[in-house]
Order: C-alpha cells, then sequence, then structure tokens
C-alpha cells in the first residue's frame, strides 16, 4: 500500500454503488458507553502500536457517539498489517460496559502521542483522528479545540437537502520518521470518495501537509475544501447578551482571518446568530485562511478550561486556487457542546460527477498570528445592547433601532500617529452610521486606539460592515468586517 495504489481504490469504490459504514456489533453496550463510561477506559502507553518510535499511536474506544468502526492498518516497508481490537489493549473496571463489546469489533479512532512510554509526556497526545472526517492538533498551548475535516459536502444546504458527512473508513499509519508521522486515509460517501495523505510534525508548532484526491459520485451543491470546525457560544462582542453562563466569553475560535489573493487582510469576528447565517467571500488565488482564538487573555475566560490557550488552524493553500470564496458558515447554539462554526474553501467551478480532483494545502495550528504585518489588527469588538431610540430622538428616513460599536486596534502602523486625524472607512450594506470616529484607549489598554460608531438600522436582514483605518490614502489596519443582525436583544441562550 501507498498513495498512489490507495488512489487506485478510491477510484474504484468510486464506481460502486455507496455501502453505509456498517454499526460495531453490540448495540446494547455501545448505547451503554456515554461520556462517564468512556471515561474509564484507557488504552496503556505500554500497548501502543509503534512503541519505539519518538510518537507511538494509541486508539480511542468505540462508544454512544462513535459507533462506525475505522480500519486502522500499520504501514511498514509498503506493507500494510491490520491492527485488530481486542479488550487486553485497553484498561477499564470490571462493570463497563466495554466488556461486552466481541474482539474484532474496531477501533474508533487514533492518536499519536507525545513520548514512549516510560517518557515524560507519555500520557498525552498531539495529533488525533476521530469521527467523520475529522481530525484536530494540539497547538503550542499543549491544548485541543477547532477541528479540521476532510471535506465539506452541503454543510448548511437548501431546502430539501441535508448535509453530508462523508467518513474515513480505514487509515494507514506509519511510524515516525525524520520528525515526521504519515498517515493514508481512504473517505467514502454518497457523493463522492477520496484518497489522503497527511503529514505531520510537531515542533515549532503542528503543521500537517495534506494531499487528496477526490472521486465524484455526483455533482453537489456546495463543495467545501479544507474545512475547519469550531465553537462560539458568546465573545466580549455583541453575542455575550445571549449568555446564560457565569464566565465571561466561552469559545474555542473568536474570529476568520483571511488574506485574499491581493494581499489584503480580512478580520471577521464569529457571531452566534439568532438564525443559520452563511457568508461568503469571493477571491482569487487566496493566500490564506483560518479560524483563530485571537483573545490569548486568561481574564477574558476566567475558566479552568484554559481557551485563551485554544490553537489557530490557518490553511495555505499549494498551487493556485483560482477563483472561489471562502465561505463561513455559523449556526446558533445555547451551548458550548455544539461545533457552530464552519470555514472552507468553495471553488467557482467545483468537480461535477465523474471527475477527479486533486487538492494540496498546509494546516498550521498555533497560537501566534499566521501572517506577519505592521497593519493594525482589531483585538476586541464590543457592542452595547440594541435599543429602539425615544421618541424625542426619532427623525425621518433614519431607522429607530441603534447599537453603538467600540472597536479596538493594536498594531505598529498606529505608532505616532493621532487617532482623532485617522479616516475611519466605513461602508454599511443598509441602514446608516453616525458618530464615526477614532480616539486613544484609556491608558493604552486593551489597546492604543479605540473606533466609536453608532449604527442605526432595523428589519430582519443583516447588515454587512467594512471598516478600515487610513492616513490620508495610506492603509493603517486590516479590513474589520462583520454581520450585524438589527434585532433588540431579549433572546436568552
Amino acid at each position: 500500500m501507498d498513495f498512489d495504489r490507495l488512489k487506485d481504490l478510491a477510484r474504484s469504490l468510486r464506481d460502486r454503488a455507496y455501502a453505509p459504514p456498517p454499526e460495531a456489533p453490540a448495540s446494547a453496550a455501545l448505547d451503554a458507553l456515554t461520556y462517564g463510561p468512556l471515561q474509564e477506559i484507557r488504552y496503556p502507553p505500554a500497548h501502543a502500536l509503534f512503541p519505539e518510535s519518538p510518537y507511538p499511536v494509541t486508539f480511542f474506544h468505540l462508544g454512544n457517539f462513535f459507533r462506525h468502526p475505522v480500519k486502522v492498518y500499520a504501514l511498514e516497508g509498503g506493507q500494510a498489517r491490520e491492527v485488530r481490537y481486542g479488550h487486553d489493549l485497553f484498561t477499564y473496571p470490571a462493570d463497563n460496559p466495554a466488556k461486552d463489546i466481541p474482539d474484532g469489533a474496531g477501533f474508533a479512532g487514533f492518536r499519536f502521542q507525545k513520548a514512549p512510554a516510560g517518557q515524560p509526556g507519555d500520557d498525552g497526545d498531539w495529533l488525533a483522528f476521530l469521527g467523520a472526517s475529522y481530525f484536530r492538533a494540539a497547538g503550542d498551548g499543549e491544548q485541543y479545540g477547532a477541528s479540521a475535516r476532510g471535506i465539506a459536502i452541503d454543510t448548511a444546504p437548501g431546502p430539501g437537502r441535508s448535509e453530508e458527512f462523508p467518513v474515513f473508513t480505514r487509515f494507514y499509519v506509519s511510524p515516525a520518521a525524520d520528525g515526521a508521522v504519515t498517515v493514508l486515509a481512504l473517505l467514502e460517501g454518497p457523493s463522492l470518495t477520496g484518497a489522503y495523505r497527511f503529514v505531520a510534525r510537531k515542533a515549532p508548532h503542528v503543521v500537517i501537509d495534506v494531499a487528496c484526491t477526490l472521486y465524484l459520485r455526483k455533482t453537489v451543491e456546495r463543495f467545501g475544501l479544507a474545512p475547519l470546525t469550531s465553537m462560539l457560544w458568546y465573545s466580549e462582542g455583541p453575542s455575550r447578551f445571549l449568555a446564560s453562563d457565569w464566565r465571561p466569553e466561552v469559545h474555542d475560535s473568536d474570529g476568520l482571518l483571511m488574506q485574499t489573493g491581493a494581499g489584503e487582510l480580512i478580520w471577521r469576528p464569529l457571531n452566534n446568530p439568532p438564525r443559520l447565517s452563511v457568508s461568503a467571500f469571493a477571491d482569487h488565488s487566496p493566500k490564506g485562511f483560518g479560524l483563530l482564538q485571537r483573545d490569548r487573555t486568561f481574564d477574558h475566560y476566567i475558566d479552568d478550561g484554559f481557551e485563551e490557550n485554544r490553537p489557530d488552524i490557518w490553511v495555505e493553500p499549494q498551487g493556485d486556487w483560482g477563483r472561489g470564496s471562502v465561505q463561513l458558515v455559523e449556526i446558533p447554539t445555547h451551548q458550548e457542546t455544539d461545533d457552530n462554526i464552519v470555514a472552507f474553501w468553495v471553488p467557482a467551478d467545483p468537480p461535477k460527477a465523474g471527475a477527479d480532483s486533486s487538492h494540496a494545502y498546509r494546516l498550521h495550528w498555533g497560537v501566534s498570528e499566521p501572517v506577519t504585518t505592521d497593519l493594525a489588527r482589531c483585538v476586541a469588538t464590543r457592542a452595547t445592547k440594541a435599543s429602539w431610540l425615544a421618541q424625542s430622538d426619532r427623525r425621518p428616513g433614519r431607522a429607530n433601532l441603534v447599537r453603538q460599536f467600540a472597536l479596538e486596534f493594536a498594531g505598529a502602523a498606529l505608532s505616532g500617529l493621532d487617532p482623532e486625524r485617522a479616516v475611519v472607512a466605513l461602508t454599511l450594506s443598509r441602514g446608516s452610521a453616525e458618530e464615526v470616529g477614532a480616539t486613544w484607549a484609556p491608558y493604552g489598554k486593551p489597546s492604543p486606539w479605540r473606533v466609536f460608531l453608532k449604527v442605526y438600522a432595523e428589519g430582519p436582514e443583516p447588515v454587512e460592515m467594512r471598516l478600515q483605518l487610513k492616513a490620508g490614502d495610506r492603509l493603517l489596519s486590516e479590513t474589520w468586517a462583520y454581520q450585524y443582525y438589527p434585532e433588540a436583544a431579549g433572546t436568552v441562550l
């Protein structure tokens, strides 16, 4: 087995009728393996695959949420050997439901440990494949957070359609060589099959080179490449008024950053919207995009989950991706257990039924900004509650619902400049803005400059907002983009 043979296999499967992956036997035991019983199950480092490798491989047990086993093969010298599930690989209490899962049932997924058994870090992992086509890596902060996926098919579909979740059904895992681990994965779904190769390095931050060839069984509505998935319940922005929790912020990512083919940097703070939202940012040959956790201050979370250490995921396309759009899907949620944020690239000319489609990109999992620039960055997006104007303040031609925004900007490009002389270039898709201007932040905290604006708009349609700071014709900041729903706050999530 190698990558070329895996592509041959994926191509041959494309021409067969799709067969959904079978569920593991002993369904009653799987029902009982909920979060608590699964937490009791351990895979001892001494039982790892490739125990002498710098990054041994251990396995995830099947359970209530992961019922479809994947096949895992050890790949050495071009030869593949299947790793079989057995009770003796795991440890768990005698009354744990796992005792009723038969040998050979399979695994839910696998992960790479940080060190061999007996060495510091042998109980921790840094790269994991678990569930559908999901995988994730720990960043510099030794934390998991946002995840990546192999492909996104019809995410946020039109009426009468549903999202498709192709799955990795088998993996071929090689021992670490020259500091890198290599994984081959077979993808299968109703609309396509695919062959993937992942080459991952752990230091200085996790970098994964992804190559894939996809074989279309049928044309899809939304073909999402290099998809990223994360969670935002609420942040310091407008979504904070929807929270019913004691913590100031709860999110794994707080914004989408894009570097366009023309070099423009666009920062789009994430929303927990009142209804399903899809935003598209048209581009040609993008330089990169990703979901970032830009807020790195513990006091903004005060949580033992240490959300401030969640990794960014930055997608760096390899080769020319042509025309298309970065699309952002935001799904309403009332809890932190939902991954309600998805971002991906949609080519303008997606592959059609019967076509082959090859792609390559690099994923960076870090905790520092992925793009080096002197331009000022928006480090916080804040807002008041939306409120109805008093009768005495109303006037013809202006909406009666108002909301004030306060943005924080920091960066070398602002050094030595007077914010009150800066140009605040603001555009709105509808509605109007007043009292727009920049000023100093008190004591220079949390950033040197603040930008205030009042937006007057009402009605169900969102307001698309874009803002840049300039000194004359000279650009001082990245582009701040935001989608504002002009609805009076009142619903508690």
